[in-house]
């Protein structure tokens, strides 16, 4: 597993430079890397600040630049520790509980995942690559069940 830190400066001045490296990879090395990267986030905060990472306006703001420029980003989030969730939060509305956790609104992170997928899609297949298993990875990762016949309508990869 890969990680990349991500500074309280780089956050202020919307650099994405820590994920440069990520960047130039060949996309066949991206799909193979999906669920591997893991993002620290150095952001200070006071003891008694409450908020969710996902609630500071400035992360918030670094995410959507990331998301809109390195779209297969979520591909490559690791999953089982709650990056990938963290990165979605950061741009689909919810809201988070002590005892539940985060709770997305339903209709948002719809739109989000089958705009992520069709996207996602188009873009490996556009590399001659596949990776239909892995985007159903995310997606489950994030409650959202593919229907069997989800990928039926679109070209097959």
């Amino acid at each position: 597993m890969d990680s990349v830190e991500i500074t309280a400066s780089q956050i202020r001045n919307l650099d994405l430079g820590g994920l440069q490296p990520w960047a130039r990879l060949n996309p066949a090395v991206l799909v193979q890397q999906a669920g591997s990267l893991t993002l620290n986030v150095d952001w200070p905060r006071a003891d008694d600040d409450p908020r969710e990472l996902s609630e500071i306006p400035e992360l918030r703001l670094w995410s959507l630049r990331a998301d809109a420029e390195l779209p297969w980003l979520p591909l490559v989030l690791e999953r089982s520790s709650g990056q990938l969730t963290r990165h979605v939060a950061m741009l689909v509305p919810h809201h988070f509980s002590r005892t539940e956790g985060i709770r997305f609104a339903p209709e948002a992170l719809e739109l989000w995942i089958t705009h992520r997928l069709f996207g996602l899609d188009a873009w490996a297949r556009s590399h001659g690559l596949q990776c239909r298993q892995g985007l159903g990875q995310m997606a489950a990762v994030l409650g959202f069940e593919l229907d069997a016949e989800f990928w039926a309508p679109l070209p097959p990869s």
